[in-house]
């Protein structure tokens, strides 16, 4: 497939995912996000970071900052950090969060931590628009993710990558290129799976289920 074919089959992929996850009844929505929820909180414990990157909720993604908030209530040591765009085509820098503190708009109208106390996490809570079974993600078509686990990897500190979503926005193959940075772990309603070489697999075993 070449560049601009690709650009169009994104593109076109982005925008109907989103727009199913959007349609979704609120009822449902509500109730596969719970799941999603639960899933999430025993892979972060399995994983046992102690700098927790994670998004505020965009567009009818997964609101998980109640699990984040019960994650650092258990742990007094334990940092949850937001994204923050520095620049167009740059890596994202992290501003640390706390369910009372401060916020305000970046320039897309997402809320950050007004307060800019800078965090390198080691694991990432990632959303995704679209996924496919290799691992990779779809995002809005920035780039920011991408270049921030490159980033961070090319530091020495590349952190454990969990994406979440609902298996509307599930494909084939999102034809992954060299710059798209795949996923450790995988959370949707249907469950958890696992990087197992060059697919993901569902957790089937009682450790991988965390």
């Amino acid at each position: 497939m070449d560049e601009s074919a690709l650009k169009a089959f994104r593109k076109a992929l982005r925008e109907q995912s989103i727009a199913a996850r959007e349609a979704m009844d609120l009822h449902d929505h509500a109730a596969k996000a719970a799941l999603i929820c639960n899933s999430l909180a025993a892979v972060i414990a399995r994983m046992q970071p102690r700098r927790l990157g994670f998004c505020g909720p965009f567009r009818g993604e997964v609101d998980v900052r109640e699990v984040v908030g019960e994650w650092l209530t258990n742990d007094a040591t334990r940092i949850a950090a937001l994204p923050v765009v520095m620049a167009p085509r740059t890596p994202m820098t992290f501003r640390r969060w706390l369910p009372a503190c401060a916020m305000v708009a970046d320039v897309y109208g997402i809320e950050i931590p007004a307060a800019a106390q800078p965090v390198v996490p080691d694991c990432l809570v990632v959303p995704l628009v679209a996924f496919d079974d290799a691992g990779y993600r779809l995002g809005y078509g920035a780039g920011y993710f991408d270049r921030t686990i490159e980033a961070l990897a090319a530091s020495g500190a590349r952190p454990t990558v969990i994406g979440i979503g609902f298996e509307c926005a599930r494909c084939p193959t999102i034809h992954p290129q060299p710059y798209d940075a795949p996923l450790d772990w995988l959370v949707t309603e249907a469950g958890i799976f696992a990087r197992d070489g060059a697919v993901m697999r569902p957790a089937q075993n009682s450790a991988d289920r965390c």
